[in-house]
Protein backbone atom coordinates (compact mmCIF):
# COMPACT_ATOMS: atom_id res chain seq x y z
CA UNK A 1 0.00 0.00 0.00
CA UNK A 2 2.43 2.15 0.53
CA UNK A 3 4.53 1.58 -2.68
CA UNK A 4 1.25 2.51 -3.81
CA UNK A 5 1.03 5.62 -2.24
CA UNK A 6 4.42 6.69 -3.20
CA UNK A 7 3.98 6.53 -6.85
CA UNK A 8 1.27 9.15 -6.21
CA UNK A 9 4.16 11.68 -5.61
CA UNK A 10 5.42 11.55 -9.47
CA UNK A 11 3.86 14.68 -11.49
CA UNK A 12 3.33 11.48 -14.43
CA UNK A 13 1.45 9.05 -12.39
CA UNK A 14 -0.97 12.38 -11.38
CA UNK A 15 -1.00 13.48 -14.96
CA UNK A 16 -2.04 9.95 -15.88
CA UNK A 17 -4.50 9.94 -12.99
CA UNK A 18 -6.15 13.01 -14.61
CA UNK A 19 -6.14 12.24 -18.20
CA UNK A 20 -8.00 8.32 -16.99
CA UNK A 21 -10.22 10.42 -14.65
CA UNK A 22 -11.05 13.08 -17.47
CA UNK A 23 -11.24 9.99 -20.53
CA UNK A 24 -13.70 7.96 -18.60
CA UNK A 25 -16.22 11.40 -18.38
CA UNK A 26 -16.06 11.77 -22.53
CA UNK A 27 -16.46 8.11 -23.11
CA UNK A 28 -18.98 7.61 -20.61
CA UNK A 29 -20.94 9.72 -21.71
CA UNK A 30 -20.76 10.15 -25.59
CA UNK A 31 -20.41 5.85 -25.43
CA UNK A 32 -23.71 5.61 -23.75
CA UNK A 33 -25.11 7.57 -27.13
CA UNK A 34 -22.71 5.48 -29.92
CA UNK A 35 -24.14 2.08 -28.06
CA UNK A 36 -27.58 3.34 -28.03
CA UNK A 37 -27.24 4.40 -31.35
CA UNK A 38 -25.60 1.42 -32.76
CA UNK A 39 -22.96 3.60 -34.40
CA UNK A 40 -19.81 1.82 -32.72
CA UNK A 41 -18.45 2.15 -36.06
CA UNK A 42 -19.34 5.55 -37.37
CA UNK A 43 -16.80 5.97 -34.26
CA UNK A 44 -14.20 4.29 -35.34
CA UNK A 45 -14.41 5.56 -38.97
CA UNK A 46 -13.99 9.31 -37.30
CA UNK A 47 -10.67 7.82 -35.13
CA UNK A 48 -8.71 6.35 -38.08
CA UNK A 49 -9.69 9.55 -40.05
CA UNK A 50 -7.95 11.09 -37.84
CA UNK A 51 -4.60 9.85 -38.79
CA UNK A 52 -4.74 12.09 -41.45
CA UNK A 53 -4.85 15.05 -39.41
CA UNK A 54 -1.70 13.23 -37.16
CA UNK A 55 0.00 13.09 -40.56
CA UNK A 56 -0.43 16.32 -41.67
CA UNK A 57 1.10 18.05 -38.21
CA UNK A 58 4.25 15.56 -38.42
CA UNK A 59 4.13 17.05 -41.99
CA UNK A 60 4.48 20.78 -40.92
CA UNK A 61 6.32 20.18 -37.70
CA UNK A 62 3.28 21.44 -35.40
CA UNK A 63 1.92 20.15 -32.04
CA UNK A 64 -0.27 16.65 -33.10
CA UNK A 65 -3.58 17.95 -31.74
CA UNK A 66 -3.17 21.13 -33.79
CA UNK A 67 -4.13 18.55 -36.53
CA UNK A 68 -6.19 15.89 -35.15
CA UNK A 69 -8.71 18.47 -33.58
CA UNK A 70 -9.71 20.14 -37.17
CA UNK A 71 -8.94 16.56 -39.25
CA UNK A 72 -11.37 14.94 -36.90
CA UNK A 73 -14.04 17.66 -36.63
CA UNK A 74 -13.49 18.19 -40.72
CA UNK A 75 -14.14 13.97 -40.95
CA UNK A 76 -17.22 13.75 -38.36
CA UNK A 77 -18.82 16.61 -40.90
CA UNK A 78 -18.00 14.68 -43.80
CA UNK A 79 -19.51 11.71 -42.85
CA UNK A 80 -22.78 13.45 -41.40
CA UNK A 81 -23.23 14.93 -45.05
CA UNK A 82 -22.42 11.79 -47.13
CA UNK A 83 -24.68 9.47 -45.19
CA UNK A 84 -27.46 12.02 -44.70
CA UNK A 85 -27.01 14.86 -47.54
CA UNK A 86 -26.41 12.32 -50.84
CA UNK A 87 -27.19 8.49 -51.55
CA UNK A 88 -23.83 7.02 -50.12
CA UNK A 89 -25.11 4.51 -47.96
CA UNK A 90 -23.23 5.24 -44.19
CA UNK A 91 -20.94 1.73 -44.78
CA UNK A 92 -19.96 3.25 -47.40
CA UNK A 93 -19.25 6.53 -46.26
CA UNK A 94 -16.81 5.43 -43.09
CA UNK A 95 -15.27 2.88 -45.74
CA UNK A 96 -14.31 5.60 -47.70
CA UNK A 97 -13.52 8.33 -44.99
CA UNK A 98 -11.14 5.97 -42.85
CA UNK A 99 -9.17 4.64 -45.90
CA UNK A 100 -8.54 8.19 -47.09
CA UNK A 101 -7.40 9.48 -43.60
CA UNK A 102 -4.83 6.23 -42.94
CA UNK A 103 -3.87 7.33 -46.72
CA UNK A 104 -3.51 10.44 -46.50
CA UNK A 105 -1.91 9.93 -42.96
CA UNK A 106 0.79 7.56 -43.94
CA UNK A 107 1.83 9.65 -46.89
CA UNK A 108 2.33 12.26 -45.17
CA UNK A 109 4.24 11.00 -42.43
CA UNK A 110 6.64 9.23 -45.30
CA UNK A 111 7.11 12.33 -46.75
CA UNK A 112 8.33 14.09 -43.52
CA UNK A 113 11.97 14.10 -42.94
CA UNK A 114 13.48 12.16 -40.31
CA UNK A 115 12.06 10.03 -37.31
CA UNK A 116 8.32 10.79 -35.88
CA UNK A 117 9.06 9.51 -31.92
CA UNK A 118 5.58 10.16 -31.10
CA UNK A 119 3.63 7.70 -33.78
CA UNK A 120 3.64 4.85 -31.39
CA UNK A 121 1.35 6.59 -28.87
CA UNK A 122 -0.72 8.04 -30.96
CA UNK A 123 -1.87 4.93 -32.08
CA UNK A 124 -1.77 2.58 -29.59
CA UNK A 125 -1.53 5.45 -26.62
CA UNK A 126 0.65 5.52 -23.55
CA UNK A 127 -0.97 7.40 -20.71
CA UNK A 128 2.05 7.98 -18.41
CA UNK A 129 3.03 9.97 -21.01
CA UNK A 130 0.50 12.49 -21.22
CA UNK A 131 1.55 16.27 -20.98
CA UNK A 132 0.07 18.83 -18.62
CA UNK A 133 -0.95 20.50 -21.91
CA UNK A 134 -3.06 17.73 -23.21
CA UNK A 135 -4.55 17.68 -19.24
CA UNK A 136 -5.88 21.18 -19.78
CA UNK A 137 -7.35 20.71 -23.87
CA UNK A 138 -8.69 17.57 -21.94
CA UNK A 139 -10.79 19.74 -19.40
CA UNK A 140 -12.13 21.89 -21.52
CA UNK A 141 -13.33 18.88 -24.17
CA UNK A 142 -14.82 17.67 -21.05
CA UNK A 143 -16.59 20.61 -19.98
CA UNK A 144 -18.05 21.03 -23.89
CA UNK A 145 -19.59 17.79 -24.06
CA UNK A 146 -20.95 17.96 -20.92
CA UNK A 147 -22.82 21.10 -21.43
CA UNK A 148 -23.96 20.68 -24.86
CA UNK A 149 -25.38 16.93 -23.27
CA UNK A 150 -27.30 18.80 -20.76
CA UNK A 151 -29.00 21.35 -23.11
CA UNK A 152 -29.51 19.10 -25.79
CA UNK A 153 -30.10 15.93 -23.49
CA UNK A 154 -34.22 16.20 -24.53
CA UNK A 155 -33.68 16.31 -28.65
CA UNK A 156 -30.10 13.66 -27.92
CA UNK A 157 -32.77 11.07 -26.53
CA UNK A 158 -35.58 11.61 -29.16
CA UNK A 159 -32.65 11.22 -31.78
CA UNK A 160 -31.36 7.84 -30.62
CA UNK A 161 -34.61 6.35 -30.19
CA UNK A 162 -37.21 7.88 -32.81
CA UNK A 163 -35.93 10.59 -35.31
CA UNK A 164 -38.92 10.47 -37.15
CA UNK A 165 -41.07 11.40 -34.26
CA UNK A 166 -37.64 13.88 -33.86
CA UNK A 167 -38.55 15.80 -36.83
CA UNK A 168 -42.35 15.55 -36.32
CA UNK A 169 -42.37 17.86 -33.10
CA UNK A 170 -40.18 20.00 -35.01
CA UNK A 171 -36.76 18.91 -34.44
CA UNK A 172 -33.78 18.79 -37.05
CA UNK A 173 -32.81 15.00 -35.99
CA UNK A 174 -29.94 15.47 -38.93
CA UNK A 175 -28.49 18.82 -37.23
CA UNK A 176 -28.27 16.76 -33.95
CA UNK A 177 -26.74 13.76 -35.57
CA UNK A 178 -24.47 15.92 -36.71
CA UNK A 179 -23.59 17.68 -33.39
CA UNK A 180 -23.53 14.56 -32.04
CA UNK A 181 -20.24 13.20 -34.06
CA UNK A 182 -19.16 16.23 -33.88
CA UNK A 183 -18.78 15.37 -30.06
CA UNK A 184 -17.64 11.58 -30.75
CA UNK A 185 -14.59 13.74 -32.85
CA UNK A 186 -14.02 15.82 -29.73
CA UNK A 187 -13.91 12.37 -27.64
CA UNK A 188 -11.62 11.37 -30.01
CA UNK A 189 -9.09 13.90 -29.79
CA UNK A 190 -9.35 13.82 -25.51
CA UNK A 191 -8.66 9.88 -25.54
CA UNK A 192 -6.12 9.83 -28.18
CA UNK A 193 -2.80 9.78 -26.23
CA UNK A 194 -4.70 7.41 -23.42
CA UNK A 195 -5.42 4.65 -26.02
CA UNK A 196 -4.47 5.57 -29.15
CA UNK A 197 -6.34 5.88 -32.45
CA UNK A 198 -6.87 1.63 -32.90
CA UNK A 199 -8.26 1.09 -29.67
CA UNK A 200 -10.86 4.55 -29.26
CA UNK A 201 -13.50 2.52 -30.89
CA UNK A 202 -13.25 0.42 -27.40
CA UNK A 203 -12.90 2.65 -25.05
CA UNK A 204 -16.47 4.26 -26.41
CA UNK A 205 -17.73 1.02 -26.49
CA UNK A 206 -17.15 -0.96 -23.70
CA UNK A 207 -17.78 0.87 -20.74
CA UNK A 208 -21.07 2.11 -22.15
CA UNK A 209 -21.85 -1.67 -22.94
CA UNK A 210 -21.55 -2.96 -19.86
CA UNK A 211 -23.33 -0.13 -18.14
CA UNK A 212 -26.64 -1.39 -19.83
CA UNK A 213 -26.22 -4.34 -18.47
CA UNK A 214 -27.42 -2.92 -14.59
CA UNK A 215 -29.54 -0.15 -16.64
CA UNK A 216 -31.55 1.02 -19.39
CA UNK A 217 -32.22 5.02 -18.00
CA UNK A 218 -29.61 6.98 -20.13
CA UNK A 219 -28.36 9.32 -17.67
CA UNK A 220 -27.82 6.39 -15.00
CA UNK A 221 -26.28 4.61 -17.84
CA UNK A 222 -24.30 7.32 -18.31
CA UNK A 223 -22.84 7.71 -14.67
CA UNK A 224 -22.31 3.64 -14.46
CA UNK A 225 -20.40 3.82 -17.43
CA UNK A 226 -18.23 6.41 -16.53
CA UNK A 227 -17.77 4.99 -13.04
CA UNK A 228 -16.47 1.55 -15.03
CA UNK A 229 -14.30 3.64 -17.33
CA UNK A 230 -12.49 4.91 -14.00
CA UNK A 231 -12.30 1.67 -12.30
CA UNK A 232 -11.23 -0.23 -14.80
CA UNK A 233 -9.16 2.09 -16.60
CA UNK A 234 -6.71 2.52 -12.93
CA UNK A 235 -6.67 -0.87 -13.24
CA UNK A 236 -5.18 -1.60 -16.42
CA UNK A 237 -3.14 1.72 -15.71
CA UNK A 238 -1.80 -0.10 -12.54
CA UNK A 239 -1.15 -3.56 -14.26
CA UNK A 240 0.63 -1.79 -17.04
CA UNK A 241 2.71 -0.13 -14.65
CA UNK A 242 3.87 -2.98 -12.74
CA UNK A 243 4.52 -5.52 -15.38
CA UNK A 244 5.93 -2.50 -17.80
CA UNK A 245 2.93 -3.42 -20.44
CA UNK A 246 1.38 -1.00 -22.85
CA UNK A 247 -0.84 1.48 -21.24
CA UNK A 248 -3.80 1.41 -23.35
CA UNK A 249 -3.20 -1.87 -24.84
CA UNK A 250 -3.57 -3.03 -21.04
CA UNK A 251 -6.11 -0.96 -20.20
CA UNK A 252 -8.67 -2.25 -22.84
CA UNK A 253 -7.94 -5.66 -22.50
CA UNK A 254 -8.93 -5.63 -18.71
CA UNK A 255 -12.44 -3.72 -20.38
CA UNK A 256 -12.63 -6.46 -22.12
CA UNK A 257 -11.90 -9.32 -20.20
CA UNK A 258 -14.39 -7.95 -17.21
CA UNK A 259 -17.21 -7.12 -20.25
CA UNK A 260 -16.93 -11.25 -21.14
CA UNK A 261 -17.66 -11.43 -17.30
CA UNK A 262 -20.54 -9.32 -17.06
CA UNK A 263 -21.69 -10.94 -20.39
CA UNK A 264 -21.68 -14.36 -19.23
CA UNK A 265 -23.45 -14.10 -16.14
CA UNK A 266 -26.31 -12.14 -17.34
CA UNK A 267 -26.73 -14.56 -19.81
CA UNK A 268 -26.32 -17.44 -17.67
CA UNK A 269 -28.77 -15.44 -15.23
CA UNK A 270 -31.36 -15.74 -18.10
CA UNK A 271 -30.87 -19.69 -18.32
CA UNK A 272 -31.46 -20.19 -14.94
CA UNK A 273 -34.57 -18.15 -14.92
CA UNK A 274 -35.67 -20.02 -18.02
CA UNK A 275 -35.43 -23.50 -16.67
CA UNK A 276 -37.30 -22.37 -13.34
CA UNK A 277 -40.59 -21.58 -15.11
CA UNK A 278 -42.81 -24.47 -15.57
CA UNK A 279 -43.03 -25.19 -19.45
CA UNK A 280 -46.96 -25.39 -19.10
CA UNK A 281 -46.72 -21.85 -17.72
Amino acid sequence: MSELLGLLEYAFIQRAILATVLTSIACGVIGVYVVTKKIVFIAGGISHACFGGLGLSFFLGLNPLFGLLPFSILSAFSLGFLSKKTRVSEDTAIGILWSLGVAVGVILIFLTPGYAPDLMTYLFGNILTVPASDIWLMVVIDLIILLVVILFYKEFLAMCFDEEFTKIVGVSADKFYLLLLCLIALTTVAMIKVVGIILIIAMLSIPASISRKFSHNMKTMMIYSAGIGVILSFVGLYLSYWFDLPSGATIILVMCIVYLIVFGVSELKKLIQRKQIPEDF
